[in-house]
This record gives C-alpha cells, structure tokens and sequence, in this order.
C-alpha cells in the first residue's frame, strides 16, 4: 500500500496515511511533496501586510524551487478589504522530469483572511492546527484558477478556474507578550499539472482585513492633504508569532526561490486621486499602464540570492478627494487673496502696536527731551536778560538766534516792528526709570511757545510769551 505525507495530528507532526483512505483523494499519484507558503507582516503585531515567505517541502533539501512568484495586492479609494493575488509555478532543474513531483501546496499565510466562499472544511487541516496548541477560527475555500501566458488566438479569457483551496484560520492560545494575538491561515492548493507548465501560472485569489495601515498625522495635515496610509509587503519574513513554530519545525525543508523574475506588487485604482509620498525600498519600481492609464503600479523585484533575509515593499499613500486635489493651486491662491485684503489691516496694526510700545516704553533710559524739540525755542532764562528800554534788537538776536525767527513790521510806522519765535516741546510725563537701559512713560505733555518782541527804535520794548500745552497719546500725535 503507497502511503503519502499529509498534515495532521501525529507524533512527528506529519503523519503517513493510507492513500485509499481518502476516497476523494485515491486518484493522487504517489511520493506527494507537501509544500507550504508562508505569507508574514512586515510588522507582525500591528497590522499584517500581503506578502510571502518561504516554500517548504515534505523532504529535505527538495530539488526543486519555487517560480516566477507574484504577490499582487489591489488597493482602491474605499481602503476596505485588500485582494491579494497570488501567482506562481514551480521550476523543475534541466534534465530533472516532473513526474513524481505531482503534490498538494498548503500556503501559509500569517493573517486571517476574510473570504465569502465556498463554506469547505478540510478536517486534516484543522486537525494539524489543534494538535499544535492553535485555537481555530474560520474555514472556508478560497478560489483557484489558471493564467495561461500565451492565450489561443480569438481567447475571450486567460484564465479559468479549476476549483477551490480549502483554508482554516487559528491564533496562538493564550495571549501574546504585548497582549495581542495575531492569527494566521493554512490554505490546501489540490495538486494541478499546470503547477509545473512553463507557460501557465497557478494563480491564489485572498481578502485580507487590515492589510493598510493608517499613518498618524494632525487634524490640520489630513485637513489640507488628506489622510495617509501604509502598507507593506515581505517576503521571507517569519516572526509572526503564528507562524514561526510552523516555520521552525519544518525549516529544514525550505524551498530557494529560483533565478526567475519574482515580485511584489501593489495595484492602484483611480490613479488621478492617488498621491504616493514615499516608497522603499528606493530600488522600488512606481508605473503607469498604457492600457490603463487609471492604475498605477508600486513593484520591488524579489532576490533569490537573499536567502534568510526579509525583503519589505512599503508604500506611503493617500486618496484627495475634489477639494484636496485642488489644494496645490487654491492654497496658495487663497494666501494671495488674503494678504491682498488683510495686508493693510495687518500691517496698521502693527504699525499701531509699535507705536504704543514705543510711546510707554524707553529703551536706553531715560527719554532725551532734546529731540522732541521743533523750532525756535526761547528759554526762562534766556527771556529774563531781556530789558525792555535796553537791550537792542542786535542783543535779541544774538541771545535767541537768527534761525527761525519772523519778523513783522508796518509800513506807516517804520520805527516799530516785531520780532516772534516760534517752538514746540513734547515731554514725558511723569517718566519713571526702572534700570540703567529701561524707562516708561505714563502720557506725553505738548507745548506750543511763542515769543513776541516789540522794537522801537532798534530797542526793545515790549516782551510777550504766549504757552499753549495738551496731553498727548503719543509723542507725534499732536
């Protein structure tokens, strides 16, 4: 009797079973390879990325390896569930035959996915989970169909579908080390012979739930620019606390990735809303299609030779809506506006602020009355060494100053005319100095003068002044 390898409880984790126990299954050839992808987060505690791991087989160091391999996620504006495509075959080395290679594939996937399906169960598959201490969740089938690379000519389609993969999702018991318990999922891919068919690709259609990631900004930045989003795709990454004991008990039947051209891709819809603000690696490919210029596409081709070590795709993300798509140009277009209208409003308040400071506040001391004098000023003193009926007009004038002064004289009387001065004094009132290099000032005292000094004969013969003073709000108001 031909026994395979199939997942289940056992002492050894995998256990032999009859090939004719499974009526469903009795037509499967024998020396079936079991292989498993395993799909982990770039940051496995917080929200879980699509993306792929490792292939293990049922034997170790398999011959074979595992591509092309494409990891397609879907995203469009409504950020709701993310469709993650993923398609593959396996490569089988030069001179080495397919047959004896035909085998079931169980993906590995370290998130829980949401599929609206066909409600299969696979007993063997939740029978492998619980008896590693898992807590089982959903079951369900997710569906499987076949891309032919070069379709017949006059092909309405590339692809048709040859069934369903059967999955259960389950979490770690207890809780995690930060009290979070991520879960995963094991999906059974039914053994096809277009697996090992050059020209064609197995293609995996899943939903993921909390694949994007929102980005932490303020009210004022997702206002202006809408919200931002990660997500992130890995491949060879294991530390998914739900998926790393699968990974370590089978480590030794790891599966290369072969030399073909293997990637991550992220698909975009609605590419006249979409803004991309950052991408990394920096090595990551961003494109339109011809065909649909709609769609942008985010790709970072995969390393065969970095065996061991994560390859991380993340993208930085948002959708504008009408209004934030039109931020760039009504932005600055309503700054213009603005300071067109308030600019004059501003800028007299400012103005008006100066200047009230300016008034009640001194810098360097104590205010110098000096330079708030204007005109031609006659001092107490300078009035008391006038003598009417002695002193001349050549006196006056070499005691008050020949800038400035008027002079008034009548025709008929030649003998008499008048000689006035004129001056303006603004003082602070009462001026308190506070230190060596700081005064304030309560209120500013104008004082209009003027000063009349009748002549007669060349002598003087009458003196009038004349006082005028106001307070004043500021030194230059009056």
């Amino acid at each position: 009797m031909t026994t395979r390898r199939a997942p289940g409880p056992g002492a050894g984790g995998w256990r032999r079973r009859p090939r004719a126990a499974s009526a469903h299954r009795a037509d499967r050839p024998a020396g079936a390879v079991t292989v498993a992808l395993a799909l982990a987060a770039t940051l496995a505690l917080a929200a879980s990325p699509a993306s792929a791991q490792v292939f293990l087989a049922s034997r170790p160091n398999p011959e074979f390896a595992v591509g092309p391999l494409f990891v397609r996620a879907s995203i469009d504006p409504r950020l709701g569930p993310v469709t993650v495509d993923v398609l593959w075959s396996l490569a089988v080395p030069a001179g080495r035959s397919a047959l004896g290679l035909e085998q079931d594939l169980y993906l590995l996937w370290p998130a829980e996915v949401r599929q609206e399906g066909a409600p299969a169960t696979d007993r063997e598959l939740v029978a492998y989970v619980q008896q590693r201490g898992f807590e089982v969740g959903r079951t369900g089938g997710l569906p499987l169909s076949v891309r032919d690379l070069y379709p017949a000519p006059g092909a309405r389609s590339t692809e048709r579908p040859v069934g369903t993969a059967p999955y259960v999702t389950f979490r770690r018991g207890g809780l995690g080390s930060v009290g979070l318990r991520p879960g995963a999922t094991l999906v059974r891919i039914p053994w096809t012979p277009d697996l090992v068919n050059r020209v064609r690709l197995l293609r995996l259609q899943l939903r993921l739930d909390g694949a994007i990631r929102p980005k932490r900004a303020g009210w004022v930045e997702e206002l202006l620019r809408g919200r931002r989003h990660l997500i992130s795709m890995s491949y060879n990454n294991v530390r998914s606390p739900a998926v790393f004991g699968l990974y370590h008990e089978n480590r030794d039947r790891v599966v290369p990735l072969a030399s073909e051209p293997s990637q991550l891709l992220v698909r975009f819809a609605e590419a006249d809303r979409l803004r991309i603000d950052e991408v990394t690696p920096a090595s990551a490919i961003r494109e339109s299609r011809e065909r649909t210029p709609s769609r942008e596409l985010v790709s970072m081709y995969l390393d065969p030779a970095a065996e061991g070590v994560p390859q991380v795709l993340t993208v930085q993300f948002g959708y504008a809506s009408g209004l934030q798509a039109w931020a760039p140009v009504l932005i600055p277009l309503a700054f213009f506006v603005l300071g067109r209208a308030t600019g004059p409003l501003i800028e007299r308040v400012v103005r008006q602020l100066a200047r009230s400071v300016s008034a009640r506040v001194r810098f360097g001391g104590a205010v110098d009355a000096r330079q708030w004098e204007h005109g031609a000023l006659v001092s107490p003193e300078t009035l008391q060494r006038m003598v009417p009926g002695q002193t001349t007009a050549e006196e006056v004038l070499a005691l008050c100053g020949r800038d400035g002064v008027e002079e008034e004289q009548r025709l008929g009387d030649p003998d008499r005319r008048t000689l006035v001065y004129r001056g303006r004094r603004v003082l602070p009132k009462p001026q308190r100095r506070l230190a060596w290099f700081l005064a304030t000032v309560s209120h500013w005292e104008l004082e209009d003068q003027e000063v009349e000094i009748a002549l007669e004969r060349g002598v003087v013969r009458d003196v009038r002044v004349r006082l005028r003073r106001a307070h004043l709000p500021y030194p230059d108001s009056g």
